[in-house]
C-alpha cells in the first residue's frame, strides 16, 4: 500500500480548503438538481402504482362480465327445467304429482328472479368499474406527461452539470488521499453537521466566515502562521487565513475554468 506523504501544517491547510472548495462546489450542482431525483422517483412509484390499479379493474370488469355470462345460462337453464316441469304437469296421476312439480316451477322462478337481480347488481359494478377506470386513466395520463417533463427536465440539468460533477468527485477523492485520515474524518464530521456544508472557514473581518463570534487577536496570529490546525471554538470549523483562502480559491477557478 502506497504511503501517504507527510505534508506541512500548511499544505495540509491547503488541501484540506482546496477539498472544502471543490466539495461546496459539488453541493451547489447537486442543489441545482434540488428535489428534482427525489420527484421524478415519486412519480414513476405513482405512475407504476396507477398502471397496477388499472390492470386490476381491468380485470375485474372481464370477470364481472363472464359473471354476468353465467347468471344469463343459468337464467335459460332454469327456464329450460320450467318448461319441462311444466311439461311434465300435463301428465301426472294424481295431485301429490302435481303440487311437487308446481312447486319446482316455483323454485325455478325464483332463482331466475335472484339471477336477474344479481345481474343487474353486475351491470350497476361494470358502470361504476368503467367510471373508476375512466377516471383512473385520466389521472395515470397526467401523470405520465408530468412524469416526463419531469425526466427531461432532469436529463437536462444532468446533461449539463454531469461532467462537471465526475470530475470535481476525482478531483475531491485525490485531494482526501493527500490528507491524514484523522484530520480527513474531522473534516467530513464537521461537514456533516453544520447546514451549508462548510468545515473549513477563512477569517473574515476578525471572525471566522459565516460567524458573528471575534476570534481574539493572539489567536488569529496563530491562524496566520499556518504552523498549526486552529479550530473555531464556537462552531467547531477548521480556520484558515483569509490570504491563503484567497490564494487556493484563485487555484480552484482556474481548475474549474478548464472545465
Amino acid at each position: 500500500m502506497a504511503t501517504t506523504k507527510e505534508l506541512s501544517v500548511e499544505d495540509k491547510l491547503r488541501a484540506i480548503y482546496d477539498l472544502q472548495i471543490i466539495d461546496t462546489r459539488i453541493d451547489e450542482i447537486r442543489n441545482v438538481r434540488g428535489e428534482l431525483p427525489l420527484e421524478v422517483e415519486d412519480l414513476e412509484d405513482e405512475v407504476t402504482g396507477l398502471s397496477t390499479r388499472l390492470d386490476k379493474l381491468k380485470v375485474d370488469l372481464v370477470t364481472i362480465e363472464e359473471q354476468i355470462k353465467n347468471k344469463k345460462s343459468a337464467i335459460e337453464e332454469h327456464q329450460a327445467a320450467i318448461k319441462k316441469y311444466s311439461e311434465q304437469q300435463k301428465n301426472v296421476r294424481n295431485n301429490r304429482e302435481f303440487n311437487s312439480l308446481t312447486k319446482e316451477i316455483e323454485f325455478q322462478e325464483l332463482e331466475i328472479q335472484l339471477a336477474e337481480k344479481q345481474i343487474k347488481e353486475l351491470k350497476a359494478s361494470i358502470e361504476h368499474k368503467k367510471e373508476v377506470i375512466a377516471n383512473s386513466k385520466e389521472k395515470l395520463d397526467q401523470k405520465t406527461a408530468h412524469l416526463k417533463h419531469k425526466k427531461a427536465e432532469l436529463n437536462d440539468i444532468m446533461a449539463e452539470t454531469q461532467k462537471e460533477e465526475n470530475f470535481l468527485m476525482e478531483k475531491s477523492a485525490e485531494f482526501e488521499a493527500q490528507i491524514e485520515p484523522r484530520l480527513l474524518a474531522a473534516y467530513k464530521r464537521i461537514r456533516s453537521s453544520v447546514r451549508n456544508g462548510l468545515a473549513v472557514v477563512s477569517i473574515e473581518r476578525g471572525a471566522s466566515a459565516g460567524s458573528f463570534f471575534t476570534i481574539p487577536p493572539q489567536t488569529q496570529v496563530e491562524i496566520a502562521a499556518r504552523k498549526k490546525i486552529i479550530t473555531d471554538e464556537h462552531s467547531g470549523r477548521i480556520l484558515v487565513d483569509a490570504a491563503l483562502a484567497q490564494e487556493e480559491r484563485e487555484k480552484m477557478q482556474q481548475l474549474f475554468a478548464h472545465l
